[in-house]
């Protein structure tokens, strides 16, 4: 098949696009029955996102879908938005915007290839079986020309898989490496197992802090599927938006979002509740992928020493073990994640400058921030909390 061959279209939402069409270049793999590798990229959590209005007219996220065609049906697609800011991105680039406008240019619009808000790494190029190569060039080069037609600043892929970095940079995309803290399951039985891998002091820390947070006053309970009720988003919306208030001025998700998601990814989600007296007083939300759980959210009307760590993490973990997954991703950010067993993973981004000088200066920037981010992670790797003596008895 030939690129010429292949149509190639931009949707302004996934509303026009049946989700078994999407889907079955998304996530080809349930098509068995189980969960996707990845449920961020499903038109389910793409079109929650969408049609609770966190995505779309006013947020600065307008949506822009790369959709490829070929022999009568979708072969390829991309959740792409043109951006107005550099918010909810988790890949930051506010240094080019200043560098950017002070030279006299308007950096924004540009485009993002991305699942607005998640930082988690997964295809950004969602590809048919059988059409990866050619649905993969024909993505890139739309989403090139039309970054450069539209006299636009930049387009960013933002936490795409290794595999589409390499693929990407061999199309001429500028690759970028930064740094995530990830759980890896080593076959584990259950969490004691797992601390059976750690030094004796980090051991016990651990055990300390989980004694401390489960002795909050109440019990912690996890819930997904048809065990999620409205009563628990109502709680969880008061988390979520006190948090967001602290960390990003407001919170980027509507209330509608959870409506959406009680709706069509119940079966995607767990959402562990801190309850005092039948109340909630603290959670955290997790999706569910079929080898990765994915820690989201967190927020509390209490404060509770210990029960962040509890809830966000170390909840997480067990859960991860019980389902026989082999990763966590926490999101963004912490290093103190890596005293509880999370360690630093590299997380890849590609670009496109169309400007010869800026995209010289930046392609300068990257080498010298990919050597620093492989530095940290081997040195703080080396920190990490894991065992390197011979095996000791347990304490």
């Amino acid at each position: 098949m030939t690129e010429r061959e292949i149509e190639i279209s931009v949707t302004p939402g996934l509303g026009d696009v049946a989700p078994g069409d999407w889907d079955a270049c998304a996530c080809p793999e349930a098509s068995d029955g189980g969960p996707p590798n990845d449920p961020f990229t499903t038109h389910r959590f793409l079109s929650a996102l969408e049609r609770s209005g966190s995505v779309g007219e006013g947020t600065g996220w307008q949506l822009q879908h790369l959709i490829a065609r070929a022999e009568g049906k979708i072969i390829a697609c991309a959740p792409m938005y043109a951006k107005g800011h550099s918010q909810g991105e988790y890949i930051f680039d506010h240094n080019w915007a200043h560098a950017w406008e002070r030279a006299g240019g308007d950096y924004y619009p540009k485009l993002q290839i991305a699942v607005p808000f998640t930082p988690a790494t997964g295809r950004r190029f969602l590809l048919r079986p059988g059409f990866e190569e050619t649905g993969f060039r024909a993505l890139v080069q739309a989403a090139t020309q039309l970054t450069e037609q539209n006299d636009l600043s930049s387009l960013h892929i933002t936490f795409c898989t290794e595999a589409e970095r390499t693929a990407g940079a061999a199309l001429g995309l500028m690759a970028r490496s930064s740094q995530q803290y990830h759980w890896f399951n080593d076959g584990y039985a259950d969490f004691d197992a797992f601390l059976g891998a750690l030094s004796s002091r980090k051991r016990k820390t651990i055990r300390r802090e989980r004694a401390v947070a489960q002795a909050f006053g109440g019990t912690i309970a996890a819930y997904t599927g048809d065990a999620l009720r409205p009563e628990h988003w109502d709680a969880f919306w008061h988390f979520y938006q006190d948090t967001g208030a602290r960390k990003w001025g407001r919170p980027y998700l509507t209330r509608a979002f959870f409506d959406a998601v009680q709706e069509t990814m119940r079966d995607d989600v767990l959402l562990v509740l801190a309850e005092r007296d039948g109340t909630p007083v603290a959670g955290a939300l997790n999706f569910i992928g079929r080898d990765t759980m994915y820690g989201r959210y967190w927020g509390a009307v209490e404060h509770h020493p210990m029960l962040h760590f509890e809830l966000c993490y170390y909840q997480a973990i067990d859960a991860a073990i019980a389902r026989g997954q082999s990763r966590v991703e926490a999101g963004a950010q912490g290093e103190h994640k890596l005293a509880r067993g999370y360690l630093p993973v590299t997380c890849h981004s590609l670009h496109h400058i169309p400007d010869p000088g800026f995209r010289a200066a930046v392609s300068q920037f990257l080498t010298a921030e990919a050597r620093a981010v492989e530095h940290d992670i081997e040195v703080l790797t080396a920190y990490g909390p894991f065992r390197r003596e011979p095996v000791e008895e347990q304490q």
